[in-house]
């Protein structure tokens, strides 16, 4: 009676178990790189009335956007003082146009 083969489960060891581990981080780094931009096509966006440039907002649509609210004066905004984009809370870190504008715009305290 010959018994049968069982095929032995292959065996990682700590040298391929580091390879896999690095592989698994170099997507997570270039991700860390530089935050995407907020793009007005994308579908949170027009419905919180993001537009790049304040002055195209559409004030008959909405009717809480008054003169001179823009993203580098919210709340919301979290750049220094003259960057061109920055960070928005609203849109998960996403970087935002300091001259935008969206209906979460909350006076910067």
């Amino acid at each position: 009676m010959t018994q049968a083969r069982v095929p032995k489960e292959p065996r990682l060891g700590r040298r391929r178990l580091l390879q896999f581990g690095a592989l698994a981080l170099i997507p997570a780094a270039a991700r860390a790189q530089a935050p995407k931009r907020v793009e007005e096509s994308e579908p949170q966006a027009p419905a919180l009335g993001y537009k790049h440039d304040a002055a195209k907002v559409d004030k008959a649509k909405f009717k809480n956007y008054q003169p001179g609210q823009t993203c580098a004066n919210c709340n919301f905004f979290k750049s220094k003082a003259g960057a061109a984009w920055g960070p928005c809370d609203i849109f998960s870190g996403r970087e935002v146009n300091a001259k935008g504008w969206c209906t979460a715009w909350a006076k910067k305290a």
